[in-house]
């Protein structure tokens, strides 16, 4: 381990596009000395999120774009190395957005909360008791507001954020149908994560099947994707059905605005809502969602799958592949030992 070196995987070209491999270049810097209140992190885990390619558009988001030649934004857990702030201790596991990087010098506000090791691994603070998991607490639960024998249909059912708001769903007592792509990820909502029923929206007619699956319509859909699946799922709102906006995962780019049927009929007919949310509006609340969610896997209620790939090496391509849908659950990158 040399503390010295520092491998950062920086912003090489801004992509039109899903941001490739060859939009990004492993570097090699110097470990920069600690200021008072400072404290160098090793990361562990570095989380790979749908969100990146809108951290990296030229297009205005939510937050600033990365910048050219700049590390590239995400969230990572590690450990403390060495610490001049009495909060935090050398061993301490800590989660925060440090980057795509070995090491980090942050402050003490770049640090989102002290990571509990002994109860479950610790790359669970960037999936099921991360930001996946609390989108999926929050986003379902405060948006769609369901109630106990609502239908509650899930788009991108599989992935980390959708495989457990069909689990919170079914702990609130809700029928759940998942839209997931091919046969290993249809048997993992089955049998891992205990949809009702998943539907393949590659190989099979969606809107027979939503028919069929849903034949009392639907009250809550938590829309992962947009497009084409999201344009069928509206034609089965129920009277007060709530939509809930979290990604746009089949929308390659939003420069030209793409067309599509209009929705205002769907909510105007059913007298629906339709509202966008971003996580980050429930921070002074993470702590309610990790406490529940983390009593929920422990009660063996939420179950996760994470795909690991190993290496900084790994970094640059791996946002195109989970646009690819290569990953079955939630994709980490481990750059170190525990």
């Amino acid at each position: 381990m040399n503390l010295s070196i520092n491998r950062q995987v920086r912003l090489k070209e801004r992509p039109s596009g899903i941001p490739q491999a060859e939009h990004f270049e492993i570097v090699e810097t110097s470990v920069p000395s600690l200021n008072d209140r400072q404290i160098l992190i090793r990361n562990i885990f570095l989380s790979v999120e749908p969100a990146m390619r809108g951290w990296v558009s030229s297009v205005a988001n939510y937050a600033e774009p990365v910048p050219l030649d700049g590390v590239m934004r995400a969230l990572a857990v590690g450990q403390v190395v060495e610490s001049r702030d009495p909060e935090f201790k050398a061993g301490d596991y800590v989660t925060g957005m440090f980057g795509w990087q070995e090491y980090i010098v942050a402050d003490a506000s770049t640090i989102q909360r002290k990571v509990n090791a002994d109860k479950l691994p610790i790359s669970t603070s960037l999936g099921v008791l991360g930001l996946n998991g609390m989108t999926a607490y929050f986003g379902l639960l405060e948006v769609g507001q369901p109630t106990s024998g609502d239908t509650v249909v899930v788009s991108t059912a599989a992935g980390a954020v959708g495989s457990c708001v069909g689990q919170i769903a079914k702990i609130k007592q809700c029928r759940t149908v998942g839209i997931t792509g091919g046969p290993e990820k249809i048997r993992l909502c089955q049998e891992a994560f205990q949809y009702d029923h998943a539907i393949d929206y590659r190989s099979e007619g969606l809107d027979e099947k939503l028919t069929t699956t849903c034949p009392n319509g639907i009250d809550v859909y938590f829309d992962n994707t947009s497009g084409a699946i999201s344009d069928t799922v509206l034609k089965h709102l129920n009277v007060g059905a709530r939509v809930v906006i979290c990604g746009t995962a089949s929308i390659d780019s939003w420069e030209p605005i793409p067309l599509g049927p209009r929705v205002e009929r769907h909510l105007i007919v059913n007298r629906a809502r339709m509202q966008g949310f971003l996580i980050f509006d429930y921070q002074d609340r993470y702590a309610e969602a990790v406490d529940a969610l983390t009593e929920w896997v422990e009660a063996d209620l939420i179950h996760y799958r994470e795909d690991i790939l190993e290496g900084i090496e790994q970094a640059p391509g791996a946002i195109a592949g989970l646009y690819r849908g290569e990953n079955l659950g939630k994709r980490l990158i481990k750059i170190a030992d525990i």
